[in-house]
């Protein structure tokens, strides 16, 4: 077992972790939607690394920036080798922080370049895999790139449409990605022996027990439906408050209501948040006769989640009624409850423990990829601490040492990796 420089580690994924973050849509924050010109930037970037690490580089139809180490003994061009499956997301969402999705892609490159310096090839490949829509922030999906390597993605994403009217088919031909072939995107479930990623907590339980690293035990699954309330517009000096059809209180209840009823499920840790509306016509001295919003809402398990959606939609209906509105409902992500393979879990944390660290297990509310993915291959991850747990922010932040320990944490973990065997 070779040393490691912990420190170096750190202070290399830091080093790569600023290049990333100056590749943005906006000259004065962290913008970098999927399938921009600043994506595609950054996946070129991803590739540049990736092969100076020892990989060979591909895209495929999704934009997934893949990397692969081939296994000792590998013949030149094999399409069908085991391969163990590192990655995260180089999409962010708008004025994001620079760790999120990016460190779990940069831990992957390093590990492969720790065995590149040592010529050392292992008996399964390597493949590191940089995905793009993993925040769902441009177009109504949201995990399509993953989907589509778990051979999981829906033919009925390609007309979801941005706000300028953009579709996902169109975004990808413009970036220069060819819609049929999303198919030859996905792997076979013999070639996949596991998925690992390494990203930043994105909550506070690390730092509020002082250790750098923690094993993920599932993800909370998620729902996000779009709302939408027709009122009626009309002069807002003129008509009395008691005759309006005013569809934006009709939404501003719904979301209290929506808040309400996720406070009543504690022991499913439930979240609800409406983090995007829209406001039509949107006139100062003008009654709302149209709202949009996006109820995200989230828990650790399926069956309480399923009966506070339920609830909403029962509740939403008669809050329109009651202000003489409609409402409309469509439900575009539906990803279940994800649970982490206890034996990628045990050997995650005999990785860290063999540079003296014991890292607890706790529960993801946040979303990543390994949703989608957990569709093809059992998965895990290891969370580094982050910064008062903030994400999605300009603030989010990790140290070098602790992300060192998770380079070398996942190089213990790929030297010591043993799949289970498969049934035949």
């Amino acid at each position: 077992m070779t040393s490691l420089d912990i420190d170096r580690l750190g202070r290399r994924a830091e080093a790569m972790l600023d290049e990333l973050a100056a590749i943005s849509e906006e000259p004065d924050r962290l913008t970098r939607r999927f399938l921009t010109p600043e994506h595609k930037r950054a996946a070129h970037l991803v590739a540049q690394w990736m092969a100076e690490a020892g990989m060979t580089t591909a895209e495929d139809a999704l934009g997934t920036v893949r990397g692969h180490y081939a296994m000792a003994g590998e013949e030149a061009g094999a399409n069908s080798v085991p391969r163990l499956l590192i990655g995260s997301h180089i999409d962010t969402v708008i004025n994001a922080g620079k760790y999120d999705g990016m460190l779990g892609v940069v831990c992957g490159i390093l590990a492969v370049e720790h065995f590149r310096d040592l010529g050392r090839r292992m008996p399964f490949a390597i493949d590191v895999l940089a995905f793009g829509d993993e925040e769902g922030v441009r177009f109504p999906t949201v995990l399509s790139s993953s989907a589509a390597v778990a051979g999981a993605f829906e033919p009925s994403w390609l007309d979801g449409r941005d706000r300028d009217g953009v579709s996902l088919r169109d975004a990808m031909q413009a970036y220069g990605l060819d819609p049929a072939g999303i198919p030859a995107a996905a792997m076979s479930r013999d070639e996949a022996l596991a998925y690992v990623e390494v990203h930043i907590e994105q909550g506070p339980v690390l730092e509020h027990a002082d250790v750098p690293l923690g094993v993920v035990t599932s993800i909370a699954g998620q729902f996000r439906t779009r709302v939408t309330i027709t009122g009626m517009a009309g002069h807002a000096g003129t008509v009395p408050m008691g005759l309006r059809q005013d569809a934006l209180l009709a939404a501003s209840e719904m979301m209290l209501a929506a808040e309400a009823i996720a406070k009543a499920h504690p022991e499913a840790s439930m979240v609800a948040t409406v983090g995007q509306i829209g406001v039509k016509p949107g006139a100062i001295n003008v009654i709302p006769d149209r709202v949009e919003f996006v109820l995200d809402l989230r828990a650790a398990a399926d069956a309480p989640r399923h009966k506070a959606l339920d609830q909403f939609l029962r509740k939403a209906e008669a809050l329109a009624a009651a202000r003489g509105c409609a409402v409309a409902f469509e439900t575009y992500h539906d990803c279940p409850t994800a649970a982490c393979a206890p034996w990628l879990q045990d050997q995650l944390a005999a990785g860290a423990g063999s540079l003296g660290l014991n890292p607890p297990r706790l529960v993801s509310g946040a979303g990543h990829d390994g949703q989608a993915m957990a569709r093809l291959t059992d998965f895990a991850m290891l969370f580094v601490r982050c910064k008062g747990g903030i994400s999605h922010n300009p603030l989010e932040s990790a140290t070098a040492p602790d992300m060192g320990a998770a380079v070398a944490t996942l190089i213990r973990f790929i030297e010591d990796f043993r799949p289970p065997a498969r049934a035949a």
